[in-house]
């Protein structure tokens, strides 16, 4: 068994996103020891412009075949996806092509949100990651990226299961779910922090959360009468949500000596 992990995110843009993803992989390293650790990016445009600026990048498909190549023989695949949506499936696709193709013995590690139980270990981690400086009366507004798939209602759990442990948090997406103008009217702080529920600190956080546009949740929040004070923190950099992927990761990494293909994405309760 020569055994290896593929971490499989949407890519990394900025130096900051770079650094927690560099972060990421060195804290699985550390879990899983003489394991190695590759990456795969899944969007195309991340890819493109990372190899337009000389730097290797690879396709979840590619990833996969060069070590088919280098002769591994077990390979978990752990996506760093919030929900499982059509980005995860899409990763899911990738692994069933590869071990339809190869003997390559697969396991794919379920995304951060993929049951109950995990809903209710990311609330504990977003109430744990709080800014040091907010003060227990003041609002806080996480931003998720949201999706046009069954599984944004994860984000409305996670927003209750917020509330629950603090109501004075709001958890809501660009797309579906609970979005900002549902927040918007229980905001009562004069001041308001705005956090990503993104993985790493890229285009969506910089220029749909913080940004200056009259369409960024920072200035819909301040034309509502807030002062906006944004976090620029992915939940890739906080260990209470690096935690959980690595959990699911340890799961598929035990599965390996399985037999056949093993997807983790929802609970099976969803049907």
């Amino acid at each position: 068994m020569k055994r290896a992990i593929l971490l499989a995110a949407y890519g990394a843009a900025t130096l900051q996103s770079e650094a927690a993803l560099r972060h990421f992989a060195a804290v699985a390293r550390e879990r899983f020891p003489g394991v190695p650790v590759r990456w795969a990016f899944t969007s195309c445009r991340v890819r493109e412009r990372m190899a337009a600026a000389r730097k290797k990048t690879d396709s979840v498909q590619k990833a996969l075949q060069k070590l088919w190549f280098e002769k591994f023989t077990h390979v978990a695949v752990q996506p760093l996806q919030t929900i499982p949506g059509r980005e995860n499936m899409d990763i899911g696709a990738a692994v069933r092509d590869m071990a339809r193709d190869t003997s390559l013995r697969l396991r794919v590690g379920a995304p951060l949100l993929a049951c109950r139980e995990d809903v209710a270990r990311a609330a504990a981690a977003v109430v744990a990651h709080l800014p040091a400086e907010r003060r227990p009366d003041e609002d806080v507004v996480l931003m998720g990226h949201g999706a046009k798939h069954a599984a944004v209602e994860r984000y409305a759990a996670l927003a209750q299961a917020v509330a629950v442990l603090d109501r004075r948090v709001h958890v809501g997406a660009m797309n579906g779910a609970v979005c900002l103008e549902d927040i918007l009217p229980g905001l009562a702080s004069r001041r308001v922090w705005l956090m990503p529920l993104l993985s790493v600190v890229g285009r969506h956080a910089l220029e749909d959360m913080a940004g200056h546009g009259p369409s960024s949740w920072r200035s819909r929040i301040e034309a509502a009468g807030h002062e906006c004070r944004p976090v620029l923190r992915g939940t890739a950099e906080y260990g209470g949500f690096i935690a959980l992927w690595l959990d699911h990761l340890e799961e598929a990494m035990r599965g390996l000596t399985g037999g056949g293909l093993s997807i983790q994405t929802k609970d099976e309760t969803d049907e």
